[in-house]
């Protein structure tokens, strides 16, 4: 048998991005859905978690007793220490055998909320992205966008216990971030695909999974 028949072909790495309260979670489960239905093999993961070590970072980050009094570059130490873990111990061996990756969120996060809401230079939170994922950059990243105003208010409307400490944040932080990931779109609109997240469910499947198909199971 030939070498290049025996290769396994590599994965797909599609992030989502966006808001608290932008919906992101139930896209991604549909999604899911549409891709093994067609027999690929998926890997759902998230930032940060996404592994033992990821978890216990996650919980730190969002519910640890001190984490209010948490500086800014701290934040952005931890989220990179997660990402890189998962890159390594999740990601990269999923891609190598093939398997399609949706991660919630991914360093695109690190960019607007680190960089542009906590208002971090770009110098450095470019460097640690960079160190953290090897330059492992996604496929295609899908922004859901929504108004700061909504956010909070589905926020406010989970039946999910107390909000963490992301999701504690004001209407300011909410309009910086969804400013800043208008931005990355806006600058790098080949890897990036943004959606009205303010739409109902079933519409914005579709729109996604149109989008999808388009971009790389068109022969499906």
């Amino acid at each position: 048998m030939a070498q290049q028949e025996e290769e396994t072909q590599r994965g797909l790495l599609i992030s989502f991005e966006g808001s608290e309260g932008s919906g992101k979670t139930t896209q991604i489960a549909r999604l899911t859905e549409h891709l093994e239905n067609l027999g690929h093999d998926v890997i759902v993961t998230r930032e940060p978690g996404g592994t033992a070590i990821g978890e216990e970072v996650r919980h730190l980050l969002k519910h640890g007793i001190s984490s209010d009094a948490m500086f800014p570059e701290t934040e952005l130490l931890l989220f990179a220490a997660s990402r890189a873990q998962l890159v390594r111990e999740v990601i990269l061996p999923g891609l190598e055998s093939g398997k399609i990756i949706l991660c919630d969120r991914y360093l695109d996060s690190t960019t607007v909320y680190q960089g542009v809401a906590r208002q971090i230079a770009t110098d450095p939170v470019t460097f640690i992205n960079d160190f953290a994922v090897g330059n492992l950059m996604p496929d295609l990243t899908i922004v859901l966008d929504i108004p700061a105003e909504i956010g909070m208010n589905r926020i406010k409307h989970r039946a999910t216990g107390i909000p963490d400490r992301m999701e504690k944040e004001n209407i300011e932080f909410y309009q910086a971030v969804r400013e800043g990931y208008l931005l990355l779109v806006s600058s790098l609109p080949q890897r990036f695909s943004v959606f009205d997240g303010t739409k109902p469910k079933d519409q914005l499947e579709k729109e996604i999974w149109e989008e999808i198909s388009r971009r790389f199971f068109d022969e499906d």
